[in-house]
């Protein structure tokens, strides 16, 4: 079945506030493309400003704890993320599994605590380089999807963005074929565990995605769209990722 493409900004710990007109350009001109969905997710400090700048589009944290509120100094809860205006938050990037320790079990509950905050869900999963050059990439990344869904969703609510480790910020990626076979194979785990939902739910590709690679990943089999890092920080970088997403030059 037909599934709109889906282009998201991870700014990671990037951004002031004279961010916000940046994000204003691409959220105005993202308007050109209406086939596919574009989202950001600044630091929380821009949150605010960035709905307030772009009313109606949608904004999103790079995570969120798994309490709706508590003694956790230094964190933020999905319905903290909802108050602020955000529509979605990203779950167990490779940067909180590998840098802070997130378990599968971490990022699923983080998963259910913004679904039941009202809020969309991009949850992460993804092999170092040695899994991948060892032949156990597919088998790695599986588990990860089994142990990190939530019990019960809305297919339409999460997607699943695959981020080859290895490939973040380091200008490498895997072959188109290497992608697609990734996909597929998560796109048959899922069919398995929630039948005819697997085929509404939307896999993203994140790994040094960028203007000249999009088009040919983005029109790999079973990838939905793109989680994209640095290059999501301009308009002049990001957009024409969404003119490949929307099948345009």
């Amino acid at each position: 079945m037909a599934r709109r493409k889906y282009v998201v900004g991870n700014w990671k710990m990037n951004g002031l506030s004279d961010a916000v007109a940046e994000a204003g350009a691409i959220f105005g001109a993202a308007k050109d493309y209406p086939a596919v969905d574009v989202a950001l997710c600044p630091p929380f400090t821009l949150i605010g400003a960035l709905v307030a700048a772009a009313p109606g589009s949608a904004v999103g944290g790079q995570d969120c704890h798994a309490a709706p509120s508590g003694a956790y100094t230094g964190s933020v809860s999905a319905p903290m993320l909802a108050d602020a205006g955000a529509t979605l938050t990203i779950v167990g990037h490779s940067e909180r599994r590998e840098g802070f320790g997130e378990s599968d079990a971490d990022v699923k509950a983080k998963a259910e605590a913004a679904l039941a905050a009202g809020l969309s869900v991009i949850l992460c999963v993804g092999e170092p380089r040695a899994i991948r050059e060892s032949g156990g990439a597919i088998d790695h990344v599986l588990v990860q999807v089994r142990g990190s869904l939530p019990d019960a969703f809305d297919p339409t609510r999460l997607a699943i963005a695959y981020e080859p480790i290895w490939a973040i910020g380091t200008g490498l990626i895997p072959t188109v074929e290497d992608v697609a076979a990734m996909h597929g194979s998560i796109r048959a785990a899922l069919s398995e565990r929630i039948g005819a939902g697997a085929q509404v739910l939307r896999l993203l590709y994140g790994g040094s995605v960028n203007g000249d690679n999009a088009a040919e990943l983005l029109g790999a089999g079973d990838v939905d769209g793109a989680l994209v890092g640095g290059a999501s920080l301009t308009a002049a970088k990001f957009l024409p990722i969404v003119a490949a997403g929307a099948g345009l030059p």
